[in-house]
C-alpha cells in the first residue's frame, strides 16, 4: 500500500519528508498572534500515526528538551508510519513559566475542549481535534509540579492490552497503574479509542539530564516496538522488565515545619520507615515522617518548609520492593554510562 500525503490544519506533508505547521490559537491581548508549533514526521511506508507532546502544563519542561533531541535523531529517516511531535502544548504557560493557562486552568482538565469555552477548553479543542484524533497512539511528557521531583516512571492504563507491552517496552524505572481522570488527555483519548501513556520524571522549570535521557530511549523504544523505527541488534542480554506498581500513597505532614529528608528518589522503604523528620525552627521539636507499608519512594517535595497536610513524599506500594530498587539502580546506571555520541547530544550539566 502506497503511503499518502499526511494533512493537518490544510498543509499536506509528503511521505519522506517532514515539515512543521503552526496551529493558530486565540491571541494575545496586545494583537500578537499566538500558534502552536507542530512537527511531522512522515516516513515512505506505512505505519502508525503517534504523538509525542509536552508542556500541556506550561512549566514542565523536561519533555521539550526530549522531543527536541527526538527530532535532531538521523534515525527519522527511516520512520514507518507518522511521528506528531508537538513540544509545546500549552503556548500561554510556556511563556508565563506556570503550569496554568491565563485563565487559571488546568490543560489537563479541560480535554477534550470546546469551541466555545474558556481559553484552556479552546486550546484543548485545537489540541484534540488537530493532534490527537489523528493518531492511533500518545506519548505525553511531563514533570512533577513546581518545587517537587519524581522518579522517572510510566503512568498509564495496565489494563489495556494495547499500552500494557508499549508502556513496558518504554524501559522506565517504574510502571504505575493509573486510573483516568475527567478532563484528562488520557481519559479523553480513550474515550475515542486512542490509547496515551504519560511519561512522568523530574522537576518542573528544571532540566534533569537523567530524566531527559530515560525519556527519549523510552520514546525510541517505542516507536521500535510499533516497528516505527528498525530494532536495534541485540549485543546485550535482555533488560528486565519494570516493575509494575498497581497503587501509590502520598505521605503527609503531622504538622507545619522545617522537612529534613532522609531519602531519596527511587530508595527502597519498609513499613514504619523515617522518610524525614519535620522540626521548628529552634530545634526544640521533632516529628518524624513515617511511611505506613513497603514501597518505592517514586515523588516528593523539594521544598523544606511545609504546612500542616502537605504533600510530601509519594511512595508506589509494593510487597516486592527490594526487587524494584535493584531494577530503579540498574535503569540508572545504564543510561547514565550511554557515550553523548550515541544520542548526538552533550549532556546538560
Amino acid at each position: 500500500m502506497k503511503q499518502q500525503p499526511f494533512e493537518i490544519n490544510g498543509c499536506q506533508v509528503a511521505p519522506g519528508s517532514r515539515g512543521i505547521v503552526e496551529l493558530p490559537l486565540g491571541g494575545m491581548y496586545t494583537h500578537t498572534p499566538v500558534t502552536m508549533p507542530v512537527q511531522v514526521v512522515h516516513g515512505r511506508k506505512p505505519g502508525p500515526v503517534v504523538f509525542v507532546s509536552a508542556a500541556i502544563h506550561g512549566d514542565e519542561i523536561n519533555g521539550v528538551e526530549v522531543i527536541r533531541r527526538l527530532l535532531r535523531l538521523s534515525g527519522l529517516k527511516q520512520l514507518s508510519g507518522t511521528l506528531v511531535a508537538v513540544p509545546i502544548v500549552n503556548v500561554f504557560g510556556f511563556h508565563n513559566r506556570s503550569r496554568y493557562l491565563p485563565d487559571r486552568r488546568d490543560l489537563n482538565r479541560s480535554l477534550p475542549g470546546s469551541e466555545h469555552g474558556s481559553l484552556a477548553s479552546r486550546l484543548g479543542h485545537v489540541f484534540f481535534r488537530e493532534i490527537v484524533h489523528r493518531c492511533d497512539l500518545g506519548i505525553d511528557l511531563h514533570t512533577a509540579a513546581i518545587h517537587r521531583d519524581n522518579l522517572p516512571q510510566i503512568r498509564a492504563d495496565l489494563d489495556d492490552p494495547v499500552l500494557r507491552p508499549l508502556a513496558e517496552a518504554f524501559g522506565a524505572p517504574v510502571l504505575l497503574h493509573s486510573d483516568l481522570l475527567d478532563g484528562s488527555l488520557r481519559n479523553a483519548a480513550a474515550a475515542q479509542g486512542i490509547s496515551v501513556m504519560v511519561y512522568e520524571a523530574g522537576e518542573a522549570l528544571r532540566f534533569d539530564e537523567l530524566a531527559i535521557r530515560i525519556g527519549l530511549r523510552g520514546v525510541i523504544n517505542v516507536l521500535r516496538r510499533l516497528a516505527m523505527l528498525p530494532q536495534k541488534r541485540r549485543t546485550t542480554p535482555p533488560r528486565r522488565y519494570p516493575a509494575v506498581l498497581r497503587a501509590s500513597t502520598w505521605i503527609r505532614a503531622p504538622h507545619a515545619g522545617i522537612l529534613r529528608s532522609l531519602v531519596p528518589l527511587g530508595a527502597v522503604v519498609s513499613r514504619d520507615s523515617v522518610l524525614g523528620l519535620i522540626a521548628d525552627p529552634f530545634g526544640e521539636g521533632e516529628t518524624a515522617v513515617i511511611t505506613p507499608g513497603d514501597g518505592v519512594v517514586i515523588g516528593r517535595t523539594n521544598l523544606p518548609l511545609v504546612y500542616e497536610g502537605e504533600a510530601l513524599f509519594h511512595v508506589g506500594r509494593t510487597k516486592r520492593a527490594g526487587a524494584v530498587g535493584e531494577h530503579v539502580e540498574a535503569v540508572h546506571a545504564k543510561v547514565e554510562q550511554m557515550a553523548p555520541g550515541q544520542e548526538e547530544e552533550p549532556p546538560i550539566v
